[in-house]
């Protein structure tokens, strides 16, 4: 009798443990980047332990961030991280590591941005636009002929927001667009260029589709989209080519990446001035996004897990060791903040578990690669 109850006892965990990975590899996963700040310091350490995570944990040394991610999604900096870590080296392989991405970035950080003095006394602070486009044309060139890599020459669905001041509204740049129609497809590196230009800093982005059809003048996504979270969570509640499965929330499991705060004070003695007029919106942005996410997975917290630096500006700290390090933070579903145990490393490797478990995802590859493209249904 004893010897029955032992055996239903092992058998019950067994199938709970079997429901519970069958479950798991069900679910859409989205891996989501902010924008602010040059040097995107918090997400390149999340990227590389998380890459560093996926190698361990299959034993596999070739194994990429975007084989275990269903969409990518960034704004700004984060969507230069995204673009490279999806890119195709024409093999249907990622062009960069996530390692190679973030120190691409950190070495040729000042061409990037490199300053340009402006103004009567040439004090006034901007970037020089010519340094940062030479630079993203040679980061998103063709392995095989030289050539420009357009939003279709990606690994894995990709979502970028920028702001276009000809609509007044914001415009998503997505593969999904760009495989439907060569209207909505754009070189990569002007998409990259569009969501960073930072009013103040660039001046507004002109760029066309592929086909000269569609048209944008651009500026950065980080001021309707700096935490990019919610547009890839739509976008794959509607996109039912891509993701047919998925029909709510509970579907889905996503990690969100943070760039740290501005590390400035926003306002003194009651006046803010215009650089600290677009932090607040950058910060108020993510926080707002992140506290919507927080109720809307309130229902099983594992499934969404938000990497921030609350400790860190997102300028002049260079101690990736110090972001894994921070403990990390979810926001309560009423408002406000609850400080966790785990530090950030720990639920990066916590949630690589659930990546491993559910195994590589299974999309196609490039539509560039596909003799056909079949039409969206139901939006985009």
């Amino acid at each position: 009798m004893e010897l029955s109850k032992v055996t239903l006892e092992i058998f019950s965990k067994l199938e709970q443990k079997w429901l519970s990975h069958c479950q798991t590899s069900k679910k859409t996963r989205i891996l989501s980047i902010d924008g602010g700040g040059t040097t995107g310091i918090v997400a390149g350490a999340a990227l590389v332990r998380l890459q560093e995570q996926i190698r361990l944990q299959t034993s596999d040394p070739n194994s990429q961030i975007a084989d275990f991610f269903d969409i990518i999604v960034g704004t700004g900096i984060g969507a230069l991280l995204a673009a490279m870590i999806t890119a195709d080296d024409g093999s249907g392989r990622p062009l960069y590591t996530a390692t190679d991405a973030v120190n691409v970035i950190a070495r040729r950080n000042s061409e990037l941005y490199e300053l340009k003095p402006t103004g009567f006394f040439r004090r006034r602070r901007r970037f020089s636009a010519r340094s940062m486009d030479s630079v993203l044309k040679e980061l998103f060139q063709k392995k095989e002929d030289g050539g420009t890599l357009t939003l279709k020459d990606t690994c894995k669905p990709l979502l970028i927001p920028c702001f276009d001041l000809k609509s007044s509204a914001p415009f998503v740049f997505s593969r999904a667009d760009a495989s439907e129609s060569p209207s909505f497809n754009f070189d990569l590196w002007k998409v990259c260029r569009a969501t960073s230009a930072t009013p103040g800093l660039f001046k507004p982005f002109d760029l066309t589709s592929v086909d000269g059809k569609t048209s944008c003048t651009a500026v950065d996504g980080g001021l309707v989209m700096n935490n990019p979270t919610a547009a890839a969570v739509t976008h794959v509640l509607h996109n039912k080519r891509d993701f047919p499965s998925v029909n709510s929330v509970e579907d889905l499991l996503v990690l969100s990446l943070g760039n740290g705060n501005s590390g400035r004070k926003l306002c003194h003695e009651g006046k803010c001035s215009t650089p600290s007029v677009v932090d607040i919106v950058l910060e108020g942005v993510s926080e707002i996004v992140d506290q919507m996410l927080g109720n809307a997975f309130c229902w099983n917290r594992t499934d969404y897990v938000r990497i921030q630096a609350f400790g860190l500006g997102s300028e002049g700290t260079t101690d990736w060791e110090d972001v894994l390090k921070e403990r990390g933070v979810v926001s309560l579903p009423f408002g406000g903040k609850q400080l966790l145990t785990e530090t950030n490393g720990q639920r990066i490797d916590s949630f690589v578990q659930r990546l491993v478990a559910s195994g590589k995802t299974s999309l196609p590859p490039s539509p560039c690669k596909e003799s056909t493209v079949n039409p969206l249904a139901d939006g985009r």
